[in-house]
């Protein structure tokens, strides 16, 4: 096993193997991954068995600990269809080896959910036990549904979708990729709800969120609500071959009085992505410790979405 550091040289390699591999999406594209890559000291590593790359880690190193990489909301180990149990297991043993060389004895990892992954691909997990001894410091949950079976709506979400029909909402999707005023205006309700409630901005600025989906116009959408032309919620999902996504769920307190998010997630859930494999709100936990967000999570689970959990691991080399 020969494990290379990334260079910007790699990237189309990086991305054709994101692209055919079991559990990788559109995050860890290059594309994706660098438009904050002032912020993190990228160590990303690619792995290569017999002369062929068969797993890429992104990551980023801070004060001699590798993380699985801190901008991003999963990672871990991405491999493809070939990778086995005990090529994994080789991978981490090897892994472990150069890090310590290094003089990086601290790894902190973030595996990418089941949900996203195209097949079985958790040989990381049994590896990180059985190679690594790791330990599990902190557990997020989020909500999501799955396509077969599904559950109905509770009756307080049913009447938000009756006083949002009643109000004339209209449910609209802009084109992000093409710098639409509505992206705008979402975000200024998005950044003004955080900043009201928890005194923190979005992680991705107005600007940062436009050059993403240019990049990725297939991957990453913008519904909103609408009455007579003024946005009054609205969510930014990111598309992927396993899963819906929302990255960014918001309304006015006009939009909350008159139920606008539950007419938009009766359209999204039940028409527009009623084929989808997964459909994912995100996590209902804190960032710094995990305490959950009673509220937030009432409301996804209003919709039908039970938990799936979102770990991090650790342990020393």
């Amino acid at each position: 096993m020969d494990i290379r550091r990334y260079t910007p040289e790699k990237a189309d390699e990086w991305n054709r193997f994101v692209a055919q591999s079991k559990n990788g999406t559109f995050l860890f594209d290059r594309r994706y991954m660098d438009y904050h890559a002032d912020r993190f000291q990228d160590h990303s590593l690619m792995f290569y068995r017999k002369g062929r790359l068969c797993a890429l880690l992104p990551a980023n190193v801070h004060d001699a600990t590798l993380y699985s990489h801190q901008g991003l909301t999963y990672g871990g180990l991405i491999t493809d269809e070939k990778a086995t149990t005990t090529i994994v297991m080789e991978a981490f043993e090897a892994l472990n080896q150069q890090l310590h060389e290094e003089g990086i004895l601290h790894v902190v990892y973030k595996p990418t959910p089941w949900i996203y992954h195209r097949m079985p691909a958790e040989e990381d997990l049994y590896a990180i036990f059985a190679v690594c001894h790791a330990t599990l410091i902190a557990r997020d949950v989020s909500s999501a549904i799955l396509r077969a079976p599904r559950l109905p709506f509770t009756e307080s979400r049913r009447s938000g979708m009756r006083k949002a029909v009643n109000a004339g909402i209209s449910i609209t999707e802009c084109n992000c990729a093409a710098e639409h005023p509505d992206l705008k205006t979402f975000w200024h309700l998005l950044n003004d709800n955080l900043w009201r409630s928890h005194s923190v901005h979005p992680v991705h600025s107005y600007e940062e969120l436009q050059l993403l989906a240019s990049r990725f116009p297939d991957n990453i959408r913008l519904f909103t609500a609408k009455q007579q032309d003024v946005v009054l919620g609205g969510t930014l999902v990111y598309e992927t071959s396993q899963v819906i996504h929302t990255q960014y769920i918001s309304a006015s307190e006009e939009g909350k009085r008159l139920g606008v998010l539950d007419l938009l997630f009766d359209f999204l859930i039940h028409t527009k992505y009623a084929d989808v494999q997964c459909f994912d709100f995100g996590k209902s936990t804190s960032t710094s410790d995990c305490t959950l967000n009673s509220k937030l999570i009432f409301q996804k689970e209003g919709f039908g979405g039970r938990a799936v959990c979102y770990d991090t691991y650790e342990w020393f080399t």
